[in-house]
């Protein structure tokens, strides 16, 4: 028989790790509204630990605040602030340590080191919280929703601000990030590593210090994300590096310095994406190879395209570019003549970035003009022999 045990000023039992004490297991340990200062509240045994009207939680700058330790544990409707600090320890706001089918949700953390952090997690469900740090060096914050080792993870509908890393995978496999908002972070709103045969779906990442980072992963799945407003020298909307056998589709790119970055990614697809009103859209790496990029949509771009070699081992054919000034006389929707995305000046200023003072200059459109008649330091390989001469979807 499952009990119902209340807590709070006007229950018989006062304090939260007393009711966890008298608990069972598949118990409800019910935690009536107020301010909780209990230290690291340990729980070993499978119940539910639900606050209503979101009583506080209070580490006082010294402890993680909640400890899971068993299988199957709900912690929903909570508000858990000012956790401990430590360069040796990974301190949260609450930890799951090699447990499966938890669940996180409702929760408001604000103040904490690390956020939620799961290690060995399986199958562990972290649903509508809203994390929020205001620390200003990254060595003085963690993560917000971070996951080690683990397997089949859904981290859905978070909101995340002010952490160092807003969500960090690393060894994390067949999971799924779903409609999170992950804004302001000191570094990276989203870091992948070594994690294999994830989802990102439907997610917005804007205002992040250096953007989105997805490294040494393979069948990774990323779609109809937001990517906006990751500004800095070595910010991008997503750096990809390493990357195998992956998708990036239906994805919108917005006002970032670069939208992607590629370095060694090999075997994806990219289609029906938007790059709108960023610095560069896209540096592809010579490392890259067997990259299919086909049906997305280049508008607004102060360079389309960048590159560091002349061997070009990808697909570009069958995208809109706008800066595109050709014609097509059998009126069948594709140029007649190639579109090169790679500018002389943008090769120029790849090399030599003070050089972008002359950004709209006479001498800079005579050079891109005479470099499209005369192929010199431009991948004379790298071009869409069929661009789109309209938008191949609605914006």
């Amino acid at each position: 028989m499952c009990s119902i045990i209340h807590v709070g000023k006007n229950e018989k039992i006062k304090t939260i790790k007393e009711a966890i004490s008298q608990a069972h297991e598949l118990d409800t340990v019910l935690v009536h509204g107020g301010y909780y200062k209990e230290g690291n509240i340990f729980i070993s045994k499978k119940i539910v630990l639900k606050g209503i009207d979101l009583p506080t939680l209070d580490g006082e700058n010294k402890h993680q605040i909640i400890s899971v330790k068993a299988n199957g544990v709900v912690v929903d409707g909570f508000k858990i602030v000012h956790s401990g600090t430590s360069s040796l320890e990974d301190i949260a706001g609450i930890k799951l340590y090699d447990v499966r089918d938890a669940v996180v949700q409702n929760n408001v953390l604000d103040d904490t080191f690390f956020g939620i952090y799961t290690q060995r997690g399986i199958n562990c469900l972290i649903q509508n919280n809203v994390l929020t740090s205001a620390r200003k060096q990254e060595q003085a914050s963690g993560n917000g929703i971070h996951c080690w080792k683990s397997d089949s993870m859904r981290i859905i509908n978070n909101t995340i601000k002010g952490h160092r890393d807003g969500i960090y995978f690393e060894f994390v496999t067949n999971s799924v990030i779903w409609r999170n908002v992950s804004t302001s972070n000191l570094r990276y709103g989203l870091h992948f590593m070594f994690s294999n045969s994830d989802s990102y779906i439907s997610n917005i990442f804007r205002y992040n210090g250096a953007g989105v980072s997805v490294m040494f992963s393979h069948h990774v799945k990323m779609f109809n994300n937001y990517f906006e407003e990751n500004w800095g020298d070595g910010a991008y909307g997503i750096l990809l590096k390493e990357i195998a056998d992956s998708y990036i589709d239906g994805n919108h790119f917005i006002k970032n310095t670069s939208a992607i970055y590629m370095e060694g990614v090999s075997r994806t697809i990219m289609v029906k994406n938007v790059f709108r009103n960023n610095g560069w859209a896209l540096k592809i790496q010579a490392s890259c190879m067997e990259t299919e990029l086909h049906d997305n949509v280049f508008l607004g771009n102060t360079f389309d395209v960048g590159t560091n070699g002349s061997l070009v081992l990808n697909n570009f054919d069958g995208n809109y570019w706008d800066k595109y000034e050709g014609y097509d006389l059998n009126k069948n929707g594709i140029g007649d003549l190639p579109y090169r995305p790679v500018s002389m000046y943008s090769m120029i200023v790849e090399r030599n970035p003070p050089a972008m003072i002359l950004f709209h200059s006479f001498m800079t459109s005579l050079l891109d003009k005479t470099e499209k008649v005369l192929p010199t330091l431009t991948p004379e390989n790298l071009a869409d022999t069929k661009p789109l001469m309209k938008l191949p979807f609605r914006l």
